[in-house]
């Protein structure tokens, strides 16, 4: 095989490598949202009385429950995965301000403690790298760049560990358990929540779980500078949330 013939393949091979870059960067779009979170409503809100006619107030309600909503402004959603990038491990942190819920909260009895769905806008997520990042958005990867898989969503969350009362000050500690959807596989997933009620109008925590990328479908582009990426990935929510 002479010189010629391999400086045809190199050449073939770099522009194999090229179309592959350039398909990951087109097809991960611009990363703009495709409208404004919506906050989404606890599904037991509508049954509840008013302050005028407390005797409405559905046995799925407390009393004395107060609507807190996760500022958004003030809380971040992320995921972190390792990495072996060019020869050397790496972890990839991406983070989002595009998360939208609802917490019912009755300091005077927090086994009432009630979640709303939790949204998050996939397809805004900021590694730090252009490329990487409408890779991310990309079919291989989160496929966000297509308005039926933007957004990551939470459902039928409910709390487990805690009972009691809570004042301001408190620091809380308990699990929520809910389906959570990324793409269009919907499995049921545990976060260790740390909580605490900062005031009668606020709250601010962490909550955090792993999940199995194999298992929610995640790919990864097939590029040479990135020898292995881990199965892991841990998804944080450091949230704020609001009364009134």
């Amino acid at each position: 095989m002479n010189r010629s013939l391999f400086r045809w393949i190199a050449l073939a091979a770099v522009a194999v490598a090229g179309a592959g870059l350039a398909y990951v960067f087109l097809a991960g779009g611009s990363g703009e949202p495709s409208t404004d979170l919506t906050t989404p409503t606890i599904a037991s809100e509508a049954t509840l009385g008013s302050e005028d006619d407390p005797a409405s107030t559905a046995s799925s309600g407390s009393v004395g429950a107060v609507v807190f909503v996760i500022d958004a402004s003030q809380s971040e959603a992320s995921f972190q995965i390792d990495e072996v990038l060019r020869g050397s491990p790496n972890t990839v942190v991406g983070t989002t301000s595009e998360v939208a819920g609802q917490i019912r909260f009755d300091p005077a009895d927090l086994s009432t403690l009630e979640f709303s769905q939790v949204v998050i806008n996939a397809r805004t997520f900021d590694t730090g790298s252009r490329l990487r990042d409408r890779a991310i958005r990309g079919p291989i990867i989160l496929n966000s760049a297509q308005d039926e898989f933007e957004l990551i969503i939470l459902t039928s969350a409910s709390a487990n560990g805690l009972d009691g009362q809570a004042n301001p000050g408190d620091a809380l500690s308990f699990t929520v358990t809910g389906d959570l959807t990324i793409q269009s596989t919907t499995k049921s997933v545990t976060f260790d929540v740390v909580a605490e009620l900062v005031d009668t109008q606020t709250i601010r925590g962490t909550a955090e779980a792993i999940v199995s990328r194999a298992e929610f479908g995640i790919g990864i582009p097939n590029v040479p500078i990135v020898a292995d990426v881990g199965d892991d990935v841990l998804i944080r929510l450091d949230f704020v949330a609001i009364s009134g």
